[in-house]
């Protein structure tokens, strides 16, 4: 059934699942180890949680958190529901917002409004009819709806009745038109298939029936040849809730309830919230076209409301907790206060990257992989998650066995209001700059989280050496490619010129390098330089970012540069020696 060369040559998540020592010495060792791990960013953790976690909820300090950089996100999310001075109207009306490390729901914080404006303009209802947002505001969550479809899918897999590697047409004959009868169901779960984005013209503007609607779907013509190109398509998950329709002989909601929600005690998730929830929903848009008002209880995308309001790629409404139960079973490697929703082997598998023929698409079975954009300081090669164009976001980081959940109304009252991934990224740092990231040696290391389009420099005195100059120390880099770590030297502190490294650690770059970078593979690398022989010489550490995206940060340690007279730099016996500029010491 799974193309087994193809998983295994992906690899990476695989590798991070390794089998557990069974003897009862082995496992009292592996608990040991779990206790040191727990609060680290920089002890990437290997296979799943225990099946046996449970989500309860506790402080950040109960698994080794500090709660700074998450009162600083909530801060941060609060300031972004009030109207900013260049618009008028704030970036969203309210947001949920929940963080899970180990099991432990360390963080719930609602603020602003649930419902919030009378239109599209912004006009603001009068205070009594405003509504806030709760804990527990069910959310219509839009493209985050594909990952349960494809949980829908897998499960199939796992039964035997659904082939990744079979066309699609095998199952939905009608499908294979246009030239489609090649597309294998894989590429629907990884965007590859060749398909456009959106059906055209839109399934509201087109056919007037849903089995019109339906067969509009499945007669979109390719728009590249399949397995050539990513392209994220609202129609591969459309096509895979028919089929998984199909295979099952149930609707999509019915299969969704029975097989996922309902095992897993997901009470308030599901298609077409009953109007007994009404109260607790968020509003979305007040849509002008087609002309539906302010929608609120009803699915915010067009193509999902012609069908419905039930459809593979949208239509799921749910909350912050409910999502958090799915994502702790995603964790625990498939099941949840004992239901199993998919075997260990099948998590896996959805969270290994397909898409290595396109680098910045890294994409499993339904999850997207690896996106700063989102994940912020939580993302590696295996972190894993969705958003969704209502404003939701779900990120699962398997290496720190960590949740962080952000959703909002962002497209209340109007979608034109702008973007928020400044917001989705900065809730999931807050995360990853919680955990811990100990110092290579001694009591503390030089820290930087600069920010975008910022730089930080830490600089020795002027240097006077005999004959040349070797250069030691550890770095931890997580950061994108264009935010570099730099070693660099002058010979009058105007004009700098850049000292090739050689970096050795788990993800450290091959060979000579004059930058650093790199994000996910939570490692201190050890650093080595030699600088010719100069009658004087000064040394910097430079971190610059760019416009977008910083990642969990930089730490340099142990700083230690020497010549034939002897110790020029101990940062260790002498931090003074240094000067810094957006680098503070970070203590354990």
């Amino acid at each position: 059934m799974v193309n087994r060369r193809a998983f295994l040559a992906a690899g990476t998540f695989a590798a991070t699942f390794v089998v557990g020592v069974t003897s009862s010495t082995g496992a009292s060792a592996i608990a040991g180890q779990q206790q040191s791990w727990v609060g680290r960013f920089d002890r990437p953790r290997q296979g799943f949680a225990p099946a046996n976690t449970v989500l309860r909820d506790g402080p950040p300090g109960q698994v080794g958190l500090d709660p700074a950089p998450i009162r600083a996100a909530e801060q941060f999310l609060a300031n972004w529901t009030r109207n900013d001075l260049s618009t008028g109207h704030p970036h969203f009306s309210g947001a949920v917002g929940l963080l899970a490390h180990d099991g432990v729901i360390v963080d719930r914080y609602s603020v602003g409004s649930a419902v919030r404006y009378a239109d599209a303009n912004g006009t603001e209802l009068p205070a009594d009819e405003q509504v806030p947002m709760r804990d527990d505001t069910i959310f219509d969550l839009a493209s985050i709806t594909k990952l349960f479809t494809s949980i829908a899918a897998m499960q199939l897999v796992e039964q035997g009745v659904l082939d990744l590697d079979a066309p699609v047409a095998r199952y939905l004959p009608e499908f294979g038109t246009n030239g489609k009868q090649d597309v294998i169901v894989r590429q629907l779960l990884t965007h590859t298939s060749g398909l456009d984005a959106d059906p055209v013209p839109p399934l509201w503007q087109g056919e007037r029936d849903l089995p019109a609607r339906r067969k509009a779907v499945l007669d979109s013509p390719l728009k590249n040849p399949p397995g050539t190109t990513y392209l994220y398509s609202d129609i591969n998950l459309m096509t895979l809730g028919f089929l998984v329709e199909r295979v099952t002989g149930a609707t999509l909601d019915t299969v969704v309830r029975d097989r996922i929600t309902t095992p897993l005690g997901m009470v308030d998730t599901g298609f077409n919230p009953p109007a007994g929830k009404l109260a607790r929903i968020a509003a979305t848009e007040d849509e002008l076209t087609p002309p539906r008002g302010m929608l609120r209880g009803q699915v915010h995308d067009e193509n999902a409301w012609a069908l419905g309001g039930v459809s593979g790629h949208a239509g799921i409404f749910s909350t912050a907790g409910d999502l958090a139960i799915v994502a702790q079973a995603i964790l625990n490697g498939g099941s949840y206060r004992g239901a199993r929703i998919l075997r260990p082997d099948t998590v896996r598998e959805m969270l290994t990257n397909y898409n290595g023929a396109f680098p910045d698409d890294a994409h499993g079975l339904g999850f997207e992989l690896d996106q700063m954009f989102y994940m912020g300081g939580l993302s590696s090669p295996v972190t894993a998650g969705h958003t969704g164009y209502t404003g939701t976001t779900l990120v699962i980081d398997p290496k720190s066995r960590s949740i962080a959940i952000l959703l909002t109304n962002r497209v209340h009252p109007s979608r034109n209001w702008g973007s928020i991934n400044l917001a989705r990224e900065a809730w999931a740092t807050a995360l990853a700059r919680a955990l811990t990231v100990c110092p290579a040696q001694g009591r503390d290391a030089w820290f930087s989280d600069v920010g975008n389009l910022s730089t930080a420099t830490l600089t020795t005195r002027t240097l006077h050496p005999r004959g040349s100059v070797h250069i030691t120390f550890s770095a931890f880099v997580d950061t994108e490619a264009t935010d570099p770590l730099v070693l660099e030297s002058s010979t009058d502190g105007r004009s700098w010129q850049p000292v090739p490294v050689r970096a050795t650690g788990p993800g450290a770059p091959a060979g000579e390098v004059s930058e650093l970078a790199g994000h996910g593979h939570r490692a201190w690398w050890r650093v080595t330089a030699e600088i010719p022989a100069t009658g004087q010489v000064i040394l910097r550490w430079r971190y610059t970012t760019d416009s977008l995206y910083t990642g969990r940060g930089v730490y340099v340690d142990g700083m230690r540069v020497t010549s034939s007279n002897g110790i020029l730099v101990d940062s260790e016996r002498n931090p003074e020696s240094l000067s810094a500029t957006g680098w503070f010491p970070q203590t354990h």
